[in-house]
């Protein structure tokens, strides 16, 4: 880079702006592509050094009401060393068949880098069917009496806001 004046944000807006990080994974089983995390990081490792930007992902193990979470954060640090960092978490789960424990950790590890590697990047996973996939199966209709909860419950929500202002 020509100008060392430019900011970390600009750096980031840059790489941001012309990343295109393709869905390079099949599913097979549901016949839709979708993109890992090491497509992204593939997609984006030369956009960064041509921003003379650093990345750095790491993963920490939380324990949250008696569940295991990974969360995974991914940091952008410029020449000065200033940094900008999102966060992602992951639930680990308590069995997967086909899986050991090792495994079970590591694909937690991977989709939670994958959403905070998508968050710092701006990628938009909504279109993804990794992001919506059912399988084939439909999501049941809601109750009569669950959408009555939903609502007094939202109701009292409100109240409470109005209350306030």
């Amino acid at each position: 880079m020509d100008n060392d004046n430019t900011t970390l944000v600009d750096r980031l807006r840059n790489v941001q702006g012309s990343l295109k990080a393709p869905k390079g994974q099949t599913n097979k089983f549901g016949n839709y592509r979708y993109r890992s995390a090491e497509d992204i990081l593939e997609a984006v490792k030369p956009l960064l050094h041509k921003q003379q930007l650093a990345l750095i992902v790491t993963d920490e193990m939380q324990e949250v009401g008696g569940r295991v979470y990974v969360k995974a954060s991914a940091a952008v640090i410029d020449p000065v060393g200033a940094q900008l960092s999102v966060s992602a978490y992951a639930r680990e789960a308590e069995t997967k068949k086909g899986m050991d424990d090792a495994q079970i950790t590591g694909s937690a590890s991977s989709y939670a880098r994958k959403y905070a590697l998508n968050g710092l990047f701006c990628i938009d996973d909504t279109k993804d069917p990794d992001a919506t996939n059912n399988h084939g199966k439909r999501a049941p209709k809601p109750s009569e009496a669950a959408m009555d909860k939903a609502q007094q419950q939202h109701d009292a929500q409100k109240a409470s806001l109005d209350s306030l202002i």
